[in-house]
């Protein structure tokens, strides 16, 4: 979770100002609705260098 966490702070929502409450929730929720949208970048997310356990 943490790596998605990471992902979508430096991809989707660095940088920006928002002015109120609502902008702030409608963002992150686009923000999560673009990572929804593309299971293959999910996949690479989750198999980042420390992302995995190998047991």
């Amino acid at each position: 979770m943490e790596n998605v966490w990471e992902y979508l702070r430096g991809n989707k929502l660095c940088a920006l100002v928002w002015d109120t409450y609502d902008a702030i929730v409608q963002a992150c929720r686009s923000a999560w609705q673009f990572l929804v949208d593309d299971p293959a970048r999910i996949q690479s997310i989750g198999a980042r260098e420390g992302a995995c356990v190998d047991v």
